[in-house]
């Protein structure tokens, strides 16, 4: 077996411990291992995310589509025996602050995340002058989302390395970029993403922490961080803080912020690690979910100012920053995606197993599988048909990004710059949201089971309920949809994705492929979605707009999730007009149909709180709320 790092793939010793034979006794249900979806990654990839002509864009010269789905295959098998096992460990173990200020992970983490490094996955989409393979951003994504699926908490100290690395290209110094960015690509070092103040959550513009020059051209800041996720712990050599600060005499608000990386152990001109800065871990959180997370109190520069280094230019610091965190959204969708996988996966598993009551047409005197009970069904394939959904919206906006940044001309990078600002927003919010509805299904599943942590689906539901908070809450995701990206180009982006939308409903009205009823069905949500986004498009009352955004972002979604879901059916028709029967395929043309007459027609629900405006909102006095 093969690692795309030094070409030697390690199998590792069952990292499960004793405490999970203990819990099959006290709860003999399936306590079943992860299984990458990998045949449905791939036809996504394949058929949403067109792999052929991401890797015939200028810088994948050396990248075939083949190759990637090998890779897929060696990281399915890694995360699935290496890292998921260490899920449940670091939810009941958690993690462990010293009176020093150390944070300690479980071991179990510590050595799969040691494995993570060497294999070399985190650096797939890196840059190969700096260490990394240079494949497509997309595969990068399909690897994310079995590391997510495998265990969210430890995935987010690389999701956030991953970002980092993205704004230290795009906006760092030779000098900074020659120090760290190897260090960083290769998940040696890992990184932070320091905004969050006491003071200051969503309203950036809020903070305090300061930052001056020092004579050696470095810089100098002062300032406490809150809810820093992995801000402190041993699992790699050195941490890197890239963390808002305001220099002297910078204008007020988010115009007045910089950026500064802040290296938990300065780096010696040789490369070598030097004395600790003056960073230091003065707390952790106890939090619902993703207990094996560090999330962090960071003081910085409590003592003589914590060693700093700016990245970009002052007062050019929300720019960098943003660099950082739309990386960072389309990751937290895949958080939604992950979870949901997982949890579907351990409640189909119960739902096979679990013997209850008696479905129509079983023989009298035997209990059947819940599986075979309606409403159990029904549960199952919503999870299952929101997931393919997910997956085809989120890889879809990862190949844009590719076309953004390798795109053969600019006006292909244009266009994959304007589809993926457009559908970042709802990749991380309607996915997130749904993962946490989702989650809730793979416990109600369970029934009482799924309220006893030994069963393990509340775990899923815990670490999903983060997700939609992460990186711009998704109240915030909604109001950027609603006021920025629809009336990028005077609407024209939009309008060509709901084009684009048209087409194939218009296409399964003709193929003749027995498809008719879901196009009609596309095509009458695609109507009432064009509707509300004219209407919010037209409207000149911004509270108005407000008021409608976040019911217009989830009829979004679900209209954007029918599509790519009569996308597959149509390949999958296809193909099974040439090669007769496959279930597997049979089951996407399946999938979509339930989709469409069970899941889609909530679209034409949400249309009219989209144009109900801000008036019912403030009827009520604030004081008679309660």
């Amino acid at each position: 077996m093969v690692c795309l790092r030094n070409r030697v793939y390690v199998k590792t010793i069952d990292l499960r411990p004793a405490v999970m034979a203990c819990a099959r006794r006290i709860y003999p249900g399936p306590m079943s291992d992860y299984r990458p979806p990998l045949r449905d990654i791939k036809f996504v990839l394949e058929h949403i995310a067109d792999l052929e002509a991401v890797s015939d864009l200028p810088g994948f010269e050396h990248v075939e589509a083949e190759d990637v789905y090998d890779a897929l295959d060696e990281a399915g098998r890694f995360f699935s025996e290496v890292v998921a096992p260490t899920n449940s460990i670091g939810d009941s173990q958690g993690i462990r602050r010293g009176d020093d200020g150390s944070v300690t992970v479980p071991d179990e983490l510590t050595a799969a995340y040691r494995q993570f490094v060497e294999s070399g996955w985190g650096a797939i989409k890196g840059d190969m002058e700096y260490g990394g393979h240079g494949f497509p951003g997309v595969m990068s994504t399909a690897v994310q989302e079995m590391l997510t699926a495998s265990n969210m908490a430890f995935s987010l100290c690389p999701m956030l390395t991953s970002s980092a690395v993205e704004a230290l290209g795009a906006h760092g110094s030779d000098e900074l970029k020659a120090t760290y960015l190897e260090k960083l690509t290769t998940g040696e070092w890992s990184g932070t993403m320091a905004l969050t103040e006491p003071e200051a959550g969503s309203d950036v513009g809020a903070l305090r922490a300061k930052a001056w020059p020092a004579d050696d051209g470095t810089w100098r800041v002062q300032g406490t961080k809150i809810f820093i996720t992995w801000g402190e712990h041993e699992m790699a050599d050195n941490i890197i803080h890239f963390v808002l600060a305001r220099a002297p005499e910078a204008p007020p608000g988010t115009k007045g912020i910089s950026l500064f990386l802040i290296p938990k152990y300065l780096v010696n001109a040789d490369g070598s690690l030097g004395e600790r800065n003056d960073v230091e871990c003065v707390g952790v959180e106890h939090k619902l979910g993703i207990h094996a997370s560090p999330t962090a109190v960071m003081a910085y520069g409590e003592q003589r100012g914590a060693v700093a280094y700016l990245v970009g230019e002052v007062n050019a610091g929300m720019r960098c920053m943003f660099t950082m965190m739309n990386d960072a959204r389309l990751h937290v969708g895949l958080e939604g995606l992950g979870l949901s996988e997982r949890a579907y996966q351990l409640a189909l598993a119960y739902a096979k197993e679990r013997r209850q009551g008696r479905a129509i047409g079983a023989p009298k005197g035997e209990a059947s599988p819940i599986i075979e009970h309606p409403d159990v069904r029904r549960m199952l394939m919503t999870m299952k048909a929101n997931i393919e959904a997910m997956r085809a919206l989120i890889l879809d906006t990862s190949a844009a990004g590719d076309l953004r940044h390798h795109g053969a001309d600019e006006e292909a990078r244009l266009r994959g710059t304007n589809r993926m600002a457009l559908l970042t927003p709802v990749a991380k919010a309607w996915a997130t949201d749904l993962g946490v509805e989702l989650t809730s299904l793979g416990v109600q599943i369970h029934g009482g089971m799924g309220f006893v942590e030994e069963a393990g689906a509340a775990q899923h539901w815990r670490d999903s309920r983060i997700a939609p908070i992460y990186e711009g809450t998704n109240g915030i995701q909604a109001i950027d949809l609603v006021m920025r990206k629809l009336p990028m180009a005077e609407g024209t982006v939009v309008a060509g994705y709901l084009d684009e939308m048209q087409a194939t409903a218009d296409r399964l009205h003709a193929d003749g492929n027995g498809l008719a009823d879901i196009g009609r069905s596309l095509a009458t949500a695609i109507a009432g979605l064009r509707e509300t986004t004219d209407w919010l498009l037209a409207t000149t009352d911004p509270n108005e707009s407000l008021a409608g955004a976040a019911p217009y972002l989830r009829q979004f979604g679900v209209v954007a999730g029918a599509y790519y879901l009569a996308r597959l059916a149509v390949v999958a028709a296809e193909l099974l007009g040439d090669n007769g029967e496959d279930p597997w395929m049979q089951a996407k043309i399946d999938t979509c149909r339930f989709y469409a007459d069970q899941i889609l027609p909530q679209a034409a629900g949400w249309a009219p709180a989209v144009k109900a405006g801000a008036d019912q909102l403030f009827a009520i006095d604030i004081d008679m709320l309660g």
